[in-house]
């Protein structure tokens, strides 16, 4: 049905207007909630903050139209200063009766209101105060809506490790904001083994005078990485000083914290010029339609609200700003409409403004509302769990050209990553691989290495050791009458080629550690000490590393091989005796080479008894064969024919093991009898510790503390101090005031051995160190053996270590040690000990258990083949009723008799008589038992004459035949 237009338009018309109504009664309908703003109106930061907030609230009753509650913002200026702002919140709380604050700007501003927000029992809703000390004070109605600084410190120690940067130097200002990270900061690079030597600290108000005095002072230290946590305007300030006095050049690191790294778009074109080749942490903000479409509508308003601001870009803290004013409007939604009053003391009239001051009664639940927010904002999700907002996601950029470039991000989950995306699990991360392509300060691509030689001309002090002895490791030698110092040796040519193999250039001097008229000053640990005392820089010397020196240095990575090694005197065995023929074998296997002897004779014997007449006999002249036979095979002189497979078998397996066995005590004997025996005269330590002998060490060498901790007598320790020295006292001997054993390092000993290769030997090590090294004051990292010391935390000790690692694997290390000690291979070869030991029956057991298992296995196969083939005998003697001694006897005797049967016998003619001891036992009966025993074919009767039978060709036996026996 058509409703006619007549009707139709007033219809309309009265809908429109009933809804106009309907809107102008909920408008009328809504509550005021006077909530404060605190905020400097001539920074950025206050303007941008101020304007967001604005439009957070526009946009957000306009789309929550039915919210019974409006915010009514009170603003006040703290134009920058603490009591400004304190005073705002006083009257913003007395007299305005404000039920929550949004602001202040700064964190020292923070610092005071959220006291007195705590006393009124308003909430303070800061987006731009960020020091962690503001929440450390734990107070419930203070809430940090801006991500805390402290948060990203683990950032920074990431970038730290990932491009192994040692030293750090934070540069802050001594107020909240920049003292309140500093301790996080500290303790997040610790983690990762970087130092911070120096803290460079910038007043709030300082002049550009002051600036460049700190920045000057920083050039002369040999730190080149800086992380800046300052406010944008000082940070400004400090990058156009640093950029004139040189500081932005290559080999430079300039880290920036997020506070001015969110604002760098805001710092003016001639500042951003300075600034290139930094790195800074940026708060991660995902990039949304909502954010693209609200910022396109804020620079529109701004222009409009601030026709003389043209150049202006939105930041985090904007964003931040917005999410707060919509997180407090749902709160106080969410709080009630009740009890938006004050609750005033009785009788405080008289009071003091800050004592008069009411108490909120909606604080509590509003407080409640705030921590119970949850949202998804502009800058992120929105939540304030203990009233600190949960965002920790950064961007690494580096400031290249007009702008910035992203590099990599940071996750406290992930670490280092290049890619960032929400479903991203991976293992946390601190990889260099993770952070793309830098452009350095100086616009250099290459990594800076995070120190310099310091620029104020300094050399480095390199402390040498003044020595009695062993000049082959360190030689100083003072020139009179050109009144110079020349260093030589060993460790100082290594120190010299580290030097050079180092990918820059350093400049040193070599300084005697001695007295005016040119003797030592002492010993190598106060030589050590002198490191950390900061009067060397570095030690380049035969230094070990031991535990109590790491207290006080750092040592690079050795280059002589570890340990504490004994040398003693050698000896030739000469004493040949007339047993000397017994010595190359041990007992065991003596004993276990006759036993197999007699076993293999025996073996044999029983595999030949039956079918070999070679081995029948009386007893004695049976025992006789089977070992003889066993013994001719030693030099393989047997000469009985053997019949038996089973037994040919046995003796080729023995043969075998013989000859294995006479070959090695041939070539034993051999040495024994024709090469010389060097042999030492002392072995074990604990030797000399029993018999009292007098041993030896180095002169002031830290080994004299491993001799008393080993229980050596202190009285038996005596001193040299050079090779000539230690050889004269071994030389003499213990009984006649020398030494019998001197102790000291491996590299030292080898020079003695270099030299008295054929007079000494050593024994293996019996201290383990960490080596030899260099030292330095300005540190190195552990080294071990010889190494070089380096002052604790100096950035050298990583560089130094890396190239001591090139040299020693490197020809130039051959050169060197060829031109200090040498050829040593003739040496080595002419010491070597000849060992003198026996040869065991370790070496030979498998033989004998393959022949074991041989003449076992033939023994079994041999029997069992007579169990079948007597199988009826053995069981007529087993069931008779005989005893069991007879019975036992009788089986022998099968046993004992000859295998008539085997092809040895059977052709062999049967003798009339003169053979019947030959067949006596073939068929046997017990005429008193009337029990007969037979080998097979042969049965047994009670005939007592051979029969036969008779045929036209010959007499053959008729396969039975019967032989008297004789019976008991």
């Amino acid at each position: 049905m058509k409703i006619p237009t007549r009707i139709a338009f007033p219809f309309l018309v009265f809908i429109i207007l009933s809804k106009i109504n309907f809107l102008a009664k909920a408008q009328n309908t809504t509550i005021s909630v006077n909530v404060g703003v605190i905020l400097d109106f001539d920074t950025w930061t206050g303007k941008m903050g101020l304007s967001c907030i604005n439009m957070a609230l526009a946009d957000f009753y306009a789309s929550n139209s039915y919210y019974k509650t409006r915010l009514l913002l009170s603003s006040r200026d703290s134009k920058g200063d603490v009591v400004e702002a304190a005073a705002a919140a006083v009257d913003l709380i007395k007299n305005v009766e404000v039920q929550a604050i949004i602001g202040p700007e700064s964190s020292m501003q923070a610092k005071f209101i959220i006291n007195l927000g705590e006393k009124a029992q308003v909430p303070i809703v800061a987006f731009s105060a960020t020091s962690p000390s503001l929440t450390s004070l734990q107070i419930p109605y203070f809430f940090q809506a801006a991500q805390n600084s402290s948060s990203q410190v683990k950032a920074i120690s990431a970038i730290v490790q990932a491009y192994g940067w040692r030293e750090v130097v934070p540069i802050y200002t001594n107020n909240e904001y920049g003292q309140g990270m500093i301790p996080f900061l500290i303790d997040a690079l610790q983690e990762v083994d970087a130092r911070v030597p120096y803290r460079s600290v910038i007043p709030p108000l300082a002049s550009d005078y002051q600036i460049g005095e700190e920045l000057y002072k920083l050039m002369t230290m040999q730190t080149r990485v800086f992380i800046l946590h300052l406010p944008i305007d000082l940070g400004s300030r400090l990058f156009t000083k640093a950029k004139e006095i040189g500081m932005m050049s290559e080999g430079y690191v300039w880290i920036l914290t997020s506070g001015m790294t969110n604002s760098i778009r805001s710092i003016e074109s001639s500042v951003r010029d300075s600034m290139q080749g930094v790195l800074g942490l940026k708060t991660y903000v995902p990039k949304t339609i909502e954010l693209e479409n609200f910022t396109l509508r804020w620079k529109t308003k701004f222009h409009q609200d601030n026709p003389n601001i043209l150049d202006v870009e939105l930041n985090v803290k904007g964003l931040w700003a917005y999410d707060a004013a919509s997180a407090l409007a749902r709160a106080v939604e969410k709080a009630g409409t009740k009890n938006f009053g004050f609750e005033y003391t009785t009788g405080s009239s008289n009071l003091t403004d800050l004592a008069n001051m009411g108490v909120s009664l909606n604080g509590p639940k509003l407080r409640q509302a705030l921590l119970d927010t949850r949202f998804t904002g502009l800058a992120g999700e929105f939540s304030l769990p203990n009233g600190q907002l949960q965002s920790s996601t950064f961007q690494i950029i580096n400031v290249n050209g007009n702008g910035e470039r992203g590099v990599a991000f940071w996750t406290p989950e992930s670490g280092l990553i290049r890619e960032f995306n929400s479903t991203n699990t991976s293992a946390y991360s601190t990889s260099r691989r993770n952070i793309g392509p830098i452009i350095w300060p100086g616009d250099s691509s290459s990594i800076p290495k995070g120190w310099e030689i310091p620029t104020n001309g300094k050399r480095l002090r390199v402390g040498v050791p003044v020595k009695d002895g062993f000049f082959e490791f360190v030689k100083v030698e003072h020139d009179a009458s050109t009144n110079t110092t020349k260093v030589t040796g060993y460790s100082i040519d290594i120190f010299k080629a580290v030097m050079e193999a180092l990918p820059y250039n350093v400049d040193y001097e070599l300084i005697p550690f001695a007295k005016p008229n040119g003797e030592s000053a002492g010993t190598y640990n106060d030589l050590v000490y002198q490191v950390y005392l900061g009067n060397f820089d570095a030690l380049a010397a035969d230094t070990a590393i031991v535990a109590n020196r790491t207290n006080y240095i750092d040592f690079t990575l050795p280059y002589t091989e570890s340990g504490v090694t004994m040398v003693v005197p050698i000896k030739d065995n000469e004493r040949k005796n007339a047993w000397v023929f017994l010595k190359p074998l041990t007992w065991d296997l003596w004993i276990t080479s006759g036993v197999f002897f007699v076993f293999i004779g025996f073996v044999v014997w029983v595999l030949e008894h039956r079918i070999n007449e070679e081995f029948r006999g009386p007893p004695s002249h049976e025992i006789g064969t089977s070992l003889w036979y066993s013994f001719s095979t030693m030099v393989f002189a047997q000469k009985e024919t053997l019949f038996s497979n089973l037994a040919r078998f046995v003796v080729i397996i023995w043969i075998f093991v013989v000859f294995i066995l006479t070959q090695s005590y041939t070539a034993s004997l051999t040495s024994l009898l024709t090469v010389q025996q060097l042999q030492p005269t002392v072995t074990d330590v604990n030797q000399l510790i029993k018999n009292g002998e007098y041993v030896g060490y180095q002169e002031g060498s830290y080994v004299l503390e491993i001799l008393e901790e080993m229980n050596f007598d202190p009285a038996k320790l005596r001193t040299y101090k050079s090779t000539e020295e230690c050889d004269e006292l071994l030389s003499k001997g213990s009984a006649n005031g020398g030494i019998a054993a001197a102790f000291d390092d491996v590299p030292f000993m080898k020079v003695l051995l270099s030299q008295y290769c054929s007079k000494y030997t050593m024994i293996q090590s019996i201290y383990k160190n960490d080596g030899l090294g260099f030292v330095s004051s300005l540190s190195l990292s552990h080294v071990y053996v010889f190494v070089l010391v380096f002052p604790k935390g100096s950035p050298f000790v990583s560089d130094v270590s890396w190239a001591v690692l090139n040299v020693t694997e490197g020809e130039k290390m051959k050169e060197i040690e060829k031109a200090w000690f040498g050829d040593q291979s003739n040496c080595s070869s002419s010491n070597t000990q000849v060992s003198s030991g026996s040869l065991s029956l370790e070496s030979f057991w498998g033989l004998f258990l393959i022949a074991g298992i041989a003449s076992l296995s033939a023994l079994i196969i041999s029997f069992s083949k007579f169990l079948y083939k007597e199988r009826r005998q053995i069981w007529i003697n087993f069931d008779s009723k005989n005893s069991i001694w007879r019975r036992i006897c009788h089986a022998l005797r099968i046993v004992d008799n000859k295998d008539l049967s085997s092809h040895t016998f059977r052709n062999k003619p049967l003798k009339d008589g003169g053979d019947i001891d030959n067949v006596q036992g073939i068929g046997t009966r017990d005429a008193s038992t009337n029990t007969c025993w037979s080998t097979s074919p042969i049965s047994c009767s009670v005939h007592t004459e051979p029969k036969f039978t008779s045929s036209e060709d010959s007499r053959t036996p008729s396969g039975e035949y019967f032989i008297p026996i004789p019976h008991d």
